[in-house]
């Protein structure tokens, strides 16, 4: 899942195994929705997301000639300059947390602090938003019996727990105050700019996919 951590609004879903491929087709749907390449993408320590951040984000360049003997180096992708990857891994001891290191894979750590504002490289947004799907998506509880036995029927309540989210479901932390003890709820989709209210799930359920002519 790839999650705005401004908003959170969950930006793609991929169902599937851990896989490469999966790791681009996830990206892949993540670069039309964004109005350009993004500045800075955090995730745990899995080594397919370089080469898929490469591959969906990165630009074709040719490396000059040389004038020496040989073949000429032909295109090749690269990461843009302006594009910074950082990582988070946790390491366990008895099922607590003992160890949390992070590293900058691509970019400079200036860089990636001068971004963050301040803070730390973490995935704790993402983290929370899967206790939230787990708790909207009884097929995701751990230690039950109601795990999914038909994988079309699990890949669509993903989607439909995942993407109602954005627009249905008002986020504690995203609320504003308007008053004294006074809050405005917002969901992920009205922190991103996408809609002005909270929607009922008839309303989101009932919305074209693809406007109407």
């Amino acid at each position: 899942m790839a999650l705005d951590p401004d908003s959170r609004l969950v930006l793609s879903v991929q169902v599937g195994a851990r896989l490469q491929e999966n790791a681009v087709c996830l990206l892949e749907d993540v670069q039309p929705r964004l109005d350009g390449p993004p500045e800075l993408i955090s995730s745990d320590e899995w080594s397919a997301y370089p080469e898929a951040i490469k591959e969906v984000f990165g630009q074709e360049v040719t490396p000059p000639r040389t004038g020496k003997p040989g073949r000429p180096a032909g295109p090749r992708k690269e990461i843009p300059e302006d594009l910074h990857y950082a990582t988070l891994n946790k390491k366990r001891q008895k099922g607590r947390v003992s160890e949390v290191t992070t590293r900058v894979v691509v970019g400079s750590v200036a860089a990636v602090l001068g971004l963050l504002g301040g803070q730390k490289v973490s995935t704790s947004y993402l983290e929370r938003q899967h206790g939230t799907d787990r708790h909207r998506n009884a097929r995701k509880g751990r230690k039950t019996y109601r795990f999914s036995k038909d994988w079309e029927v699990h890949e669509a309540l993903t989607r439909y727990t995942m993407y109602s989210y954005n627009f249905c479901w008002a986020v504690r932390t995203l609320r504003q105050e308007v008053g004294p003890r006074q809050y405005r709820p917002r969901t992920p989709a009205m922190a991103a700019g996408l809609t002005d209210h909270v929607w009922s799930l008839r309303e989101w359920l009932s919305f074209p996919a693809f406007p109407r002519r």
